[in-house]
Order: C-alpha cells, then structure tokens, then sequence
C-alpha cells in the first residue's frame, strides 16, 4: 500500500496516515505518506512526479475535486503518472467529488459534468474511487469501476447522539434531501421512533437563489438540526433556519457533508437563525478551527479503516450500519 496526495487535501491525507497507523500492529510497519512531487510551469501548467518507486503497488491518490479545475486535472494527471510508473492498482480517494450537481439534463443543451468527470478518471487510469456523500446516489452508475461511497453519516449519527439533545428533530432543507433527513431520524429515534421529520420545500428564482420555503411537519418546541450534503452560499440553509425558527422551533443547528462555503456564506449563516453547523474536513477550512458557530467533524478515520478493509479485501458493509 502507498498513499499520496494532492495539494488539495494534504491535511486530510495527513490525518488518514495518522488513523490507519494508530490501527496497526506494534510489529507492523508504518505506513509512511508517499512523496509526491507537483512541478508548476510560469504558464500555469504543473507536473506531477513520484519521487519514489510505485512499481507493483497499489497507490491510493488523495484529492478533493473541488474548484478551480486544476484540482481536478491534478488529480488526473497523477493518477496518469502512476499507471505509467507500473503501479498495479490505482485508486483515486476522492472525499469531495466536483461537478457531482451536474448529474443531468436538467435544461436542453447543457452538459452532464458529473460523467464527464467519472469518464476521465476511469481514461486517466484509475481502478477504483473512494468518495463521500455524492449528491446523487445515481452518480455512482456513471463509473465502470467500483465506486466506495462512503456516507458522512458514519460520523455525523454518533456526534449527533452524544450530544444528548432533547425532543429531537431531524429537518431536510428541500424535497430532494427528505430520504437523508429520514435515514437520519430512524437512526436518532431508535425503536420508538421518538425523533420526527419536517420536510422544507423550496420553490427557486433562479440557480443559487431561492424564491420561498415553506415547513412541513411538527416544528414547535423542537430541537431541530437540518441534514444535507453540502453547503455552498448556504441561501438555502439559512432561509430554511430562519422559517423553522420563526414556526417556534426551540433551536436550529444544522449538518452538512462538505461545506463549499462561497461567496458570502460565513456570513450569512452569522447572521442567520443557525445556532451551530457541523460540517466535515472533505474540503480544507483551516480558518474555521476557532468558528463560534462551525465545528469541523473529520471523515478521515472512517476514510483509513475503508482503505484499510479495501486493500485487505475485508468487507465494508458493516461501515454502513449504525
């Protein structure tokens, strides 16, 4: 096993390292992050280069596709580099995978990105993706290769659990989030089923701008945390925050996936209804650390012991069971 990273998710990768060598063995060796080398060109264009033999390996590749591009084209180009190196198997770990909203046609004569993105991988060689909480489970059938999707919820349940909040409710932000929200409250509820669903439904001006919300479900007195799998302007979070706390709900905390967080999102959730939002470290927010309002819940244990059943050819399933 050899792992490596792109310059996009280095911590990340960092604390993968950290958690699959504190599961190994007193007589195991350690695992040792791969030595991988990016090349930058006055023009823009950059190199990867492994600056240690991969020859029969198997090389898991590190990298969140968030934007710009070159993330992307990072990640491919390495995996590339890797297959003409002589690895054996090459697996891209991809925590946050871009382009997955553009999963259709949802308009004529624009493209599907999230198969483009999945045909690239596969021409750029890799044999098998790692990824975390698509936004379309049906993503996953873009690929001719196997695809590990590996879900936040792993984390996000026992977090949830240990904070021991009461009358408990789990609120999906539109119609398309209300199969998560669900999962979510028949996990938190146990066999009474104490914890409730509210669905938000949203009607849009336009892409990124969201026109109304309207609540349904018990909402008064609730402790309400909303479930999705990403924020990006976080419009939609806040408005459905602010709607819920405006119905009596007793608080509104939400959690999310992969907090893209763009263009005035931190402070629209400052100054939003929002009491705490939980998201994981698939994108890199180092800045975040000392957020009053934001705490940062790793994925990359639950990432180490995937690879690490991955690689051993060990089941997985039970990672999907809570």
């Amino acid at each position: 096993m050899e792992i490596f990273t792109c310059r996009a998710s280095t911590d990340f990768a960092c604390k993968v390292i950290e958690s699959l060598n504190n599961d190994r063995k007193a007589d195991e060796k350690p695992i040792h992050l791969g030595d991988l080398q990016i090349t930058p060109f006055s023009d823009g264009e950059f190199q990867p280069c492994f600056a240690e033999s991969v020859r029969g390996a198997t090389v898991y590749i590190i990298q969140s596709t968030i934007p710009p591009a070159d993330n992307l084209m990072e990640l491919l180009l390495t995996i590339d580099a890797a297959k003409r190196a002589s690895a054996d198997k090459v697996i891209a770990v991809i925590p946050y995978f871009g382009w997955a909203r553009q999963d259709r046609k949802d308009r004529p004569r624009v493209a599907i990105g999230a198969k483009l993105a999945a045909n690239l991988l596969t021409a750029a060689g890799a044999d098998r993706v790692m990824t975390c909480d698509l936004h379309a489970d049906q993503i996953q059938g873009f690929f001719d290769i196997p695809v590990d999707h590996i879900y936040s919820s792993k984390v996000f349940i026992p977090y949830i659990r240990s904070l021991h909040i009461p009358n408990l409710a789990i609120a999906a932000p539109d119609m398309g989030g209300a199969k998560r929200a669900n999962s979510y409250a028949k996990s938190l509820g146990g066999e009474k089923q104490e914890c409730g669903v509210i669905i938000c439904h949203k009607t849009r001006a336009r892409a990124n701008v969201v026109a109304e919300i309207k609540a349904i479900g018990d909402v008064e007195g609730k402790n309400i945390i909303i479930v999705d799998d990403m924020i990006d302007t976080a419009g939609t979070l806040c408005k459905a925050a602010d709607v819920l706390s405006e119905k009596g709900a007793a608080s509104v905390s939400a959690c999310a996936t992969h907090g893209i967080l763009s263009g005035e999102a931190l402070d629209r959730i400052h100054a939003s209804a929002l009491q705490k939002v939980f998201i994981t470290d698939t994108i890199p927010h180092p800045e975040l650390a000392d957020d009053p309002k934001i705490k940062i819940v790793s994925m990359a244990p639950v990432f180490a012991s995937i690879i690490d059943k991955v690689y051993n050819y060990e089941p997985i399933s039970p990672d999907f069971t809570f």
